[in-house]
């Protein structure tokens, strides 16, 4: 049998070097947990209450066109952007009723004196034919609580207990944009908790089938609670410089348990190879740092790194998710690689402790020369022999998944997100329905400068021509000379974000005025938003692709490895983004999954589904990577190899994506749309990665580029021999060729 010089192993036993931190961890343990222990608790307490100083808006730019003008009407004309809207029912007495609008009256004047709320009017102050409904049994009282969005769901909680209900003959319900935002704020912090306490039980009795051992199951999770309220103490300082979303918890906790797991899984299971070996607990940490810890630190690298992408988008929704995800990645793998090792010092061979699955065993022993995981490496070779056909079907299968993406239709969030018993949505819901017009749905148009009564008038009738508007009011006019601001309020035809009143938002910016123009508004915001994110998704993807390929190039030394791994990574996500589409926006299963298709999807949620799906794929990715280059180094073998490393991990990765998966199916069962989406939508993303892509289309295609799969040019070559790393421990010499460590020799397939 031939022989190729491979670099020493650790393996049985062999004493291993560590570096400086390896040897503080596993010759203090006991220090080690015990630092981590305060570290923790100090976290618990600077994270308290994190939740209550988090934002739900966060879609919008905030240097935008839009957002200028929002701010300025906020300033100038407070009642011209309420957020509060209190509908008063008069039943059949009808709105008119004199008992009706005294006590109407009596509600306007009293929210009017309330400290921090501006701009109130109501139809029984103004006579507005928008206020009433058609039926004339509904009529709006329309307010705006000034602030910060924290500052504003605080006086709103103080003061919505005293008009909410019945008031003599009227029953009054609260609605407004800043009701909605704060009513999902409180569900989605319901849904977290509901979460957590199903995906902790279920999660645990999945890693003790994994493991089979019940000590062992926990070790995942304790890092992966660790992680979570870690990241917990980080967004709460985080709130203090910048807005934060309360949707990027949600991120948190599942990434906080599903890398935990990934990262632990890997750890753990690498640390019994070496027990089996013969290495001590000792030594075996010490390999399995030097091993499996370097996959994982370049696992998170490349995680975080897909996540880091968000920071390129100005909207704070985004970018809470980014700090939310950066801090748990690192977060958790600090923990694995830290807090892990020491626990499996002072537990030594007691990892498989208090064995549940004792009893679903067989009683006879599996044959001396079984190898591991055999079935993998079977299906792995299966895969290879058919390597074109596994390649062609499989790629062709998930394009076809893909293809209801490309009916994809942007659209902005709103109350319909929120579950249809939700007291804010019924009230969204009657003024959609019974009012004329959509009170929620005009354009704003601010005019800032002087001009006279006929210029006004002139540039009214030159709006009110433009085609798709239906209704134009204004000027309301405020100021003098210089410091005049004056607003009109435009109604496009259609739906207030529809593709006609996005096109209405272009006209209106394109009319000639005598004085500076801004336009705002639901479809303004919405065109600026798509806007922004179009600008900017060429270097959020530039980013991810080209750190990727570096950091897969430092694990393997390969130039087309890294290409591979982009291009399957992104096939991986064609099926998540079909299912967005074909689900959630064309509302197939929506009764199955309780909630309401709008008939788009929210800007920003396919940037964050991609970025954390193709972080996720990396992740694993990474795992298998680095099994069959560690093999290759050893036997030169790239069949072999790739059987190896199938067989290796393939067990490992499929597990972890099916406790990531229930982690993000809990997360899916919020009532809140957006967050549904995002669970459900990763989870699918992580099993076809795991199931399909690593299983099948990995293999395929590294069969078919064969030996060139390893190579690079020269230059590049020695520049990954000084400086990249692999689970060898050390650039390892492609097979036949002289290394720079001590060489030993090992028959070809012998680690098998």
């Amino acid at each position: 049998m031939p022989e190729v010089k491979k670099a020493p192993s650790a393996r049985g036993g062999s004493q291993v070097r560590g570096g400086g931190w390896t040897r503080f961890v596993t010759a203090r343990p006991r220090i080690t947990l015990l630092v981590a222990l305060v570290l923790t608790a100090l976290a618990v307490l600077a994270g308290g209450g994190v939740a209550d100083r988090m934002g739900s808006g966060g879609w919008e730019d905030p240097a935008a066109e839009s957002s200028y003008a929002t701010k300025a009407l906020e300033r100038e004309f407070p009642g011209s952007q309420p957020n509060l809207l209190l509908l008063v029912d008069a039943g059949k007495a009808g709105v008119d009723d004199p008992a009706v609008a005294a006590e109407a009256r009596r509600l306007t004047e009293r929210l009017a004196a309330e400290p921090g709320v501006e701009g109130v009017g109501s139809y029984w102050a103004g006579g507005s034919p928008a206020l009433r409904s058609e039926d004339g049994t509904k009529a709006v009282v329309a307010a705006r609580i000034a602030g910060e969005e924290k500052a504003a769901g605080e006086l709103l909680d103080r003061i919505a207990p005293a008009y909410r209900g019945t008031h003599g003959p009227v029953e009054v319900t609260l609605g407004g944009g800043l009701a909605v935002r704060h009513e999902m704020q409180s569900i989605i912090q319901e849904d977290l908790l509901r979460a957590e306490l199903i995906a902790l039980p279920v999660t645990l009795v999945l890693l003790v089938m994994v493991f089979g051992s019940a000590v062992a199951a926990l070790l995942p999770l304790g890092v992966g609670i660790v992680a979570i309220l870690g990241t917990n103490a980080v967004l709460r300082g985080i709130t203090e410089f910048t807005d934060v979303s309360v949707f990027a918890q949600n991120l948190t906790t599942a990434l906080g348990l599903g890398l935990a797991i990934d990262y632990a899984l890997f750890v753990v299971r690498r640390y019994r190879e070496e027990l089996a070996a013969g290495a001590e607990p000792a030594a075996a940490v010490r390999t399995t740092l030097r091993t499996a810890g370097r996959t994982v630190l370049f696992s998170a690298l490349t995680v975080a790194v897909s996540l880091a992408a968000m920071l390129v988008f100005p909207q704070y929704f985004l970018r809470s998710f980014a700090y939310a995800g950066i801090a748990v990645v690192l977060l958790a793998a600090a923990a694995a690689l830290t807090l892990l090792p020491a626990a499996l010092v002072l537990l030594g061979h007691r990892v498989d402790a208090l064995d549940l699955r004792r009893l679903l065993r067989r009683r006879r022993a599996p044959a001396k020369d079984a190898p591991a995981d055999g079935g993998w490496s079977r299906a792995a070779g299966l895969v290879m022999r058919r390597a074109p056909v596994f390649a062609v079907l499989t790629t062709a299968g998930l394009v076809l998944l893909g293809l209801p993406f490309l009916g994809v239709k942007f659209g902005t969030a709103d109350d319909r997100q929120l579950p249809a018993t939700a007291t804010s949505r019924i009230v969204q819901e009657e003024l959609r329905a019974g009012f004329p017009g959509d009170p929620g749905g005009s354009l704003t148009v601010l005019a800032e400068g002087s001009a006279t009564p006929a210029e006004y008038g002139a540039y009214r009738e030159r709006l009110a021509a433009l085609d798709g508007i239906v209704r134009v009011d204004g000027p309301v006019v405020s100021g003098t000379g210089a410091d005049t601001h004056a607003f009109y309020s435009v109604v496009p035809d259609g739906p207030a974000a529809g593709d006609g009143a996005q096109r209405a938002v272009g006209e209106l910016r394109a009319a000639d005025a005598p004085f500076a123009t801004s336009v705002t508004g639901q479809a303004a915001v919405l065109v600026d938003s798509k806007d922004a994110i179009a600008e900017r998704l060429p270097w959020a993807a530039g980013i991810i692709v080209l750190v990727t390929l570096l950091l897969v190039f430092l694990l393997t030394g390969s130039l087309v490895v890294p290409v591979q791994a982009v291009v399957l990574n992104a096939l991986s996500l064609t099926a998540m983004f079909g299912a967005v589409v074909w689900v959630f926006q064309d509302g197939h299963l929506s009764g199955l999954l309780g909630f309401t298709a709008t008939g788009d999807i929210e800007t920003t949620l396919p940037v964050l589904m991609f970025c954390v799906a193709f972080g996720l794929s990396m992740d694993y990715g990474v795992f298998l990577l680095s099994r069959i280059k560690e093999e290759y180094d050893a036997t030169g073998d790239h069949e072999g190899a790739v059987r190896f490393g199938l067989a290796r991990t393939g067990g490992l990765i499929t597990a972890a994506a099916v406790i990531l998966a229930v982690v993000m199916v809990a997360i899916g069962t919020s009532r809140v749309t957006n967050t549904k989406m995002l669970g459900l939508g990763v989870a699918l993303a992580v099993l076809m990665d795991a199931m399909v892509v690593r299983s099948l289309l990995v293999p395929a295609v590294m069969k078919l580029t064969g030996r060139l799969t390893w190579w690079a040019p020269g230059p590049l070559r020695r520049f990954h021999d000084r400086f990249g790393v692999s689970e060898s421990g050390a650039p390892a010499a492609p097979a036949g060729a002289p290394g720079d460590a001590e060489e030993v020799r090992e028959p070809v397939g012998s680690r098998g």
